[in-house]
């Protein structure tokens, strides 16, 4: 499940970068939040009438919301201002910040999770080569990761809710960013009409489906190892920027992937030996 979600994460970059050319940020996070909850709402809300909604999902969701959608908001926002393959490589240092939660908890940190984690980053630098230097939208995906590390901790927290109704909640606080896109006047209708295919794809693909299966797939892993599986998205990112985009496969490419997976196999093998 936790697969699916990296694939369909790393496709989404590709489409931020389009998306955010034809839209600002705010628009795009709150419209992308729509679509979702949309698609959502009707299944939702037959659980509610049958009383089968529990509180903590409720609660859960919408604190894990407001830190995705601040995650979001600020990735979309970087991703404007630098290249698909460098904030694909900056939003997964987010699995710094996971393993270091992970190590303070006191629950034991292994070994073989700190090799793991190195690997994973010195796969990640090949994988992606950034380019540019630090700059503004360098920062702000960087800040972005630490939500996303967030988010992945939340949701190791709220592991047991329904999938449906906690990827609803998560989503919703999202939509505290229409008033003030359209107060502004940075909502463009026209513009948006323009990557409606781009921001259906965000919002049902990349949003519910994704965040659906990382809740179901969270439930047997602990947070630095489903943040290490995760970290396939920006393998998968680069695979659809070279089919999008044009990026072209190189030979330190190859050898980031194969770092990347040699540390899941790793931590998920050693992890199995220590539950």
């Amino acid at each position: 499940m936790l697969l699916v979600t990296a694939i369909l994460w790393g496709s989404f970059f590709p489409a931020i970068k389009v998306t955010v050319s034809m839209v600002d940020e705010m628009t795009y996070t709150w419209i992308r939040g729509a679509i979702a909850l949309l698609a959502l709402a009707p299944l939702v809300s037959y659980y509610h009438v049958k009383n089968r909604v529990r509180g903590f999902e409720i609660i859960g969701g919408l604190i894990t919301g407001v830190v995705y959608s601040l995650g979001l908001w600020l990735q979309g926002w970087g991703t404007r201002f630098t290249t698909a393959s460098s904030s694909a490589f900056i939003t997964g240092l987010n699995v710094i910040f996971v393993h270091i939660y992970d190590a303070a908890m006191g629950r034991g940190y292994p070994l073989s999770a700190l090799i793991s984690l190195i690997l994973s980053i010195s796969g990640l630098y090949l994988l992606t080569e950034p380019k540019g230097g630090i700059g503004i939208g360098e920062i702000l995906v960087l800040v972005s990761a630490v939500f996303w590390a967030m988010q992945i901790i939340l949701v190791n927290r709220f592991n047991r809710s329904n999938p449906v109704t906690f990827t609803f909640y998560e989503i919703l606080p999202s939509l505290i960013f229409a008033p003030a896109s359209i107060a502004a006047g940075l909502f463009n209708p026209q513009a948006a009409s323009k990557i409606i295919p781009s921001l259906l794809y965000l919002g049902l693909a990349c949003t519910v489906l994704a965040f659906m299966s990382q809740v179901y797939g969270q439930r047997w892993l602990r947070p630095h190892e489903a943040a290490l599986i995760l970290l396939l998205e920006p393998v998968f990112a680069a695979i659809f920027s070279a089919l999008t985009l044009g990026e072209k496969f190189t030979t330190t490419w190859i050898l980031g992937a194969i770092l990347i997976l040699t540390a899941i196999i790793i931590t998920i093998q050693f992890g199995k030996r220590s539950r």
